[in-house]
């Protein structure tokens, strides 16, 4: 159905690769040509993500319908497919993200049971397990300067996510797709300290790999 979907013009929905749950790949859309994956979306000052990405869809029910764990045979294709695209374009590890953290008022996908840790572990993206920090967790309705430091570390890592101070649901959406894909035992939009120490690591990170690139 997802294949079908993908391949129907009247959708006007596609992706560059699918990745069925058995570990097979189809190449739909080629890689240097736009696909229709992303829709309205942000990451790093980038506003059309469907313009300046490669999409690869992962076969899976999704939240709505019976969300599961990836199969070891989806997983291990996937970041071998990974490593393919990358050995042609140079893309760095800050731009490997899901469509959960360029759109998050909209998407939760691949979502917290895809094993971001394994693609990171295997040389694709940044993973960090810190120490949580001290101090109380912030959530909706809280502001001041811990909510302002907390926002500001979301968009440097690449989130929309300007620092006003106020805990908003905006703020809460962009909290839960960091969880989604960087702490993943708990995603409840809250920024716990085990949040905001991951969130700071993986920014130190990012600023490392821009420090490089200059």
């Amino acid at each position: 159905g997802a294949l079908a979907r993908l391949r129907d013009p009247q959708a006007k929905v596609s992706a560059h690769y699918l990745v069925e749950e058995d570990g097979r790949v189809f190449s739909l859309v080629a890689e240097a040509r736009r696909a229709w994956h992303a829709g309205v979306s942000f990451w790093r000052g980038e506003r059309d993500i469907n313009a300046v990405s490669i999409g690869v869809e992962i076969v899976n029910p999704g939240h709505a319908f019976g969300y599961r764990d990836f199969p070891e045979a989806q997983v291990q294709a996937v970041v071998a497919l990974v490593g393919d695209i990358r050995s042609r374009w140079d893309i760095a590890d800050s731009r490997i993200v899901g469509h959960s953290d360029v759109a998050p008022d909209r998407k939760e996908d691949p979502g917290e049971r895809f094993p971001w840790k394994r693609l990171a572990e295997a040389g694709h993206g940044f993973w960090s397990e810190a120490e949580p920090a001290p101090g109380p967790a912030l959530s909706v309705g809280d502001h001041g300067n811990g909510v302002f430091i907390l926002q500001a570390g979301l968009h440097r890592l690449g989130y929309e996510c300007p620092p006003s101070g106020d805990y908003d649901e905006a703020t809460a959406a962009r909290v839960r797709a960091f969880q989604r894909h960087w702490r993943p035992e708990g995603v409840d939009g809250v920024a716990d300290g085990e949040t905001r120490a991951r969130l700071m690591a993986i920014v130190r990170l990012v600023r490392a790999e821009d420090e490089l690139s200059l």
